[in-house]
């Protein structure tokens, strides 16, 4: 074969080569371009959906954020009724305890006195809460056991700060050490006549003061009582007897009736009230 010929083959081989490059090439880019267009859609969809997600959360946190604000603004305004209410009543106590007469401090009737002054007065005398035996009762905090007075009390009418008081006075701020036990969960001596005789005892602590509370109403007024009777010498008192906390000692009851023999006793109870106050 001659160079001329040879060198003409070679030339058609390569002119062919170069045709299946072209051809490649173009169906490389054929190709790439139809992915990148599939990459493109995938891409789009996606932050389609994730634009749409995110519009939807934020409709949804905006909904939740306007329920709780406003759940919010009703608790407030909830709070801000029971606030105006309740300063409206303590107006109206201390309205009404302006005018007490000096000797007669009623036992019923409504009070400036709330828990938390009860809870002060008991810490600032310095006396140590028994919590290891309350709590057994169901008072194992001074709170809790104030709480508990202001609430028996308010629901028969009668002052908290007279029955709190009267059973710091009775237990030696809870200390006991007379007669009594402090597991009787009595905190007025209820029963007690003196020697040795420990007087009535209760479930629990609760129950003890609203004994406590029950028999001071008795004392107080006629009235009949507002729960059930737990007070069992409750029929033994001559009801309507002591309308005046000074009355519940005999020695200054008009009549003789009263709480207690001891000298100045209701009077004793009406000074640690006036400190409680202060």
């Amino acid at each position: 074969m001659s160079g001329i010929k040879r060198e003409t083959i070679i030339r058609v081989i390569l002119g062919i080569c170069m045709i299946f490059v072209s051809i490649g090439m173009i169906y490389g880019k054929s190709k790439a371009g139809n992915a990148d267009e599939k990459d493109r859609t995938y891409i789009e969809e996606s932050e389609k959906t994730a634009k749409q997600k995110n519009t939807e959360k934020s409709r949804k946190d905006s909904t939740e954020s306007t329920k709780a604000d406003s759940t919010i603004k009703a608790q407030m305004t909830e709070a801000q009724q029971l606030s105006d209410t309740e300063s409206k009543g303590i107006a109206e106590a201390e309205a009404v305890e302006a005018s007490i007469q000096p000797g007669q401090y009623p036992v019923m009737g409504i009070s400036s006195i709330r828990a938390w002054q009860l809870v002060n007065y008991f810490k600032a005398y310095g006396s140590t809460y028994p919590a290891e035996v309350l709590k057994q009762g169901g008072a194992p905090d001074i709170e809790t056991f104030a709480q508990m007075y202001y609430e028996e009390a308010t629901a028969e009418g009668v002052r908290p700060e007279v029955a709190f008081a009267q059973a710091m006075k009775e237990t030696g701020w809870l200390q006991y050490g007379g007669d009594m036990q402090i597991t009787q969960y009595n905190f007025a001596g209820i029963g007690t006549t003196g020697g040795g005789v420990p007087g009535n005892s209760y479930p629990d602590v609760r129950t003890g003061i609203r004994a406590q509370i029950q028999h001071l109403k008795a004392y107080a007024t006629d009235e009949a009582l507002a729960g059930e009777c737990v007070d069992d010498r409750y029929s033994y008192v001559t009801k309507g007897s002591a309308p005046y906390v000074e009355w519940l000692g005999q020695k200054e009851n008009p009549e003789g009736y009263g709480w207690a023999t001891g000298e100045r006793y209701g009077y004793d109870i009406v000074e640690m009230i006036h400190a409680m106050r202060k």
